[in-house]
Formats: structure tokens, sequence, C-alpha cells
């Protein structure tokens, strides 16, 4: 083998591992936008989730204040129904 063919054939061999490493290298930067894209993603799960725990803590806080409230009322129209009960039974009728 000549030295032009031996040079030739090393040019050939350079030129297909700088278009492996072009490749590679786009292949990386791709992932790497992919990985910000999902963690970006991922970020903004968290702030909803964070934000629907805080919800659902308020609702349910609210939904105890009702079930308090509703038992008050309950408990204020038994004694209600009760005295007109006792006013009823002490009218002639």
């Amino acid at each position: 083998m000549t030295i032009t063919n031996r040079l030739n054939s090393a040019l050939k061999r350079l030129a297909v591992a700088l278009d492996q490493l072009e490749a590679a290298a786009e292949r990386r930067s791709k992932m790497a936008e992919q990985r910000s894209d999902i963690e970006e993603e991922f970020a903004v799960l968290q702030d909803d989730r964070a934000r629907l725990a805080v919800e659902l803590d308020g609702a349910v806080a609210r939904s105890q204040s009702l079930e308090l409230a509703n038992n008050e009322v309950a408990r204020r129209l038994a004694k209600a129904r009760e005295a007109i009960e006792e006013m009823m039974s002490h009218v002639v009728m």
C-alpha cells in the first residue's frame, strides 16, 4: 500500500469517526433536552401536588366545620321539638 493510499484510508476512517462523533453529540444533546423537559414537567407536577394538598386540607377543614355546625343545628332542632311537644302536652284540646 502506498503512502497516498494509506493516507486516503486514514482520512476516510477519520471522516467516519467524526461523523459518528457528531451523531453521538446530537443524540446526547437531544437526550439532555428531553431530560430538561422531564425535570420541568416533574417540577410542575410537584407544584400541582402541593397546591392540591393545601386545597384538600382546606376542604377537609371546611367539611369538619360543616359537620360540627350540622350537629349543632340537629341538637337545637331536637331541643326545639322537645319544647314544642312539651307545650303541646299542656295545651288542652
